[in-house]
């Protein structure tokens, strides 16, 4: 029998997904790779597994481009959602799993190809604040970098070096942003993800990590941030406990199904 899957995209970070509530998808490094693999797959910067799960209405599973299972995607998450929402899951509010944790989620608007969703994310209880960055986990660790102007950056080359340095070589690496203070409440960002290896169009839980970082760096009473990202504009808000602390986290923005299809029964 023939796998079917499904195109997403959330800000042109984009996704193949499988409803692999009946299980059985190979998950092996290798074939996740060669599906999101751009020449001979059919491409992608991730791919993720709806599944069932015994308390939740489902379970989010996500695997980098390079095959390897990682961590939570903020992205990915508001892609699911609305996946669910197509495939008849829940109703407008949605509770799931995912490795990091249970994340309640809120259909805004909705047709049969799109919808803007609005995710809650983890609690960060910490920001690391060093000379010239800040370190942080979203559900995926994320390095912040402030520079003057976003658009100039060599992005690809300094993310590399970053993402693969000590200390964070130890841990697996990291992803590794890199900001611009627009105006209070607004910032510009560009994200090298580990597992894609190159920079995207968007990573969510990298524009929640830049905009936390932010509000620690700037000091101001802001407790919503537009970020302005290569694939479009997210969301972030949140409430402070503390100088360093974030709590009711939620990420904003589009998520839209663009293709589905079968693959070839020998792929």
């Amino acid at each position: 029998m023939k796998q079917k899957f499904y195109k997403y995209h959330g800000a042109g970070n984009d996704f193949v997904l499988i409803d692999n509530r009946s299980g059985g998808f190979d998950v092996s490094r290798a074939h996740v790779a060669a599906l999101c693999c751009r020449r001979t797959g059919v491409g992608a910067d991730g791919l993720m597994l709806l599944e069932n799960d015994p308390q939740e209405l489902f379970r989010m599973r996500y695997f980098n481009a390079d095959g390897g299972e990682s961590t939570m995607c903020g992205n990915g998450g508001r892609c699911i959602v609305l996946f669910a929402h197509h495939l008849g899951i829940g109703g407008s509010r949605k509770r799931f799993s995912g490795i990091d944790g249970v994340h309640d989620a809120q259909i805004l608007s909705a047709d049969a190809t799109a919808g803007e969703i609005r995710l809650g994310m983890i609690d960060v209880p910490r920001v690391e604040k060093f000379p010239d960055h800040y370190f942080l986990d979203t559900g995926s660790p994320h390095h912040v970098e402030f520079v003057p102007d976003v658009r100039r950056e060599d992005v690809a080359r300094k993310g590399a070096m970053i993402r693969r340095s000590d200390p964070y070589a130890a841990a697996g690496g990291t992803n590794v942003n890199f900001v611009e203070i627009v105006s209070d409440g607004r910032i510009r960002v560009r994200t090298y993800e580990r597992g894609v290896e190159a920079e995207t169009l968007a990573c969510g839980t990298g524009a929640t990590a830049s905009a936390l970082a932010a509000a620690v760096r700037s000091g101001s009473d802001c407790r919503n941030y537009r970020v302005d990202v290569e694939g479009g504009v997210l969301f972030v808000s949140f409430e402070r406990t503390g100088d360093e602390r974030f709590t009711n986290v939620t990420l904003t923005g589009p998520a839209q199904k663009v293709f589905e299809g079968c693959l070839a029964e020998k792929f």
